[in-house]
């Protein structure tokens, strides 16, 4: 689902204050304003990109998995992220050999060891491809790419 930018549905912080998400119109260049505080085309989608992930993780981190139920599991992920605002596409790849290892009672729970995954985010005009995988024991959360 990727909405225009006028579409935005939030209204903004308890205290009424309203989010800027920006012009509707604003393209893909550089469009940082003179005074550095605006956040350019680029820092949005990536903005974008990392609430597709911290929902992603933390809404998913311990979900029973078996090595039966890990595909199954990646579509869900998968569709539900989907869902969100400006999201292009969602890729997970749950590690079936590890879950089976890690399986006591022929279920784990799911954890960032297990998955490998990629979000592409258009906002306005910005194409942002995230990743996750592990690095040093921490399952690693970051910009792969950003197309203008």
């Amino acid at each position: 689902m990727t909405p225009s930018d006028d579409e935005a549905t939030d209204d903004g912080p308890a205290d009424g204050t309203p989010i800027d998400h920006g012009p509707a119109d604003a393209g893909p260049a550089d469009d940082r304003a003179a005074d550095d505080t605006e956040a350019t085309s680029a820092e949005r989608a990536c903005f974008e990109a990392g609430v597709k992930f911290g929902s992603l993780y933390h809404q998913f981190a311990g979900t029973p998995v078996s090595p039966d139920s890990a595909h199954s599991l990646e579509r869900a992920i998968e569709a539900a992220i989907e869902n969100q605002p400006y999201c292009e596409s969602v890729a997970v790849d749950i590690d079936v050999g590890a879950v089976e290892r890690a399986s006591e009672h022929g279920y784990t729970e799911l954890t960032g060891r297990f998955v490998e995954c990629s979000v592409v985010v258009d906002r306005a005009g910005v194409r942002v491809t995230a990743r996750m995988a592990m690095e040093d024991g921490y399952p690693l959360m970051g910009v792969a790419s950003v197309e203008r």
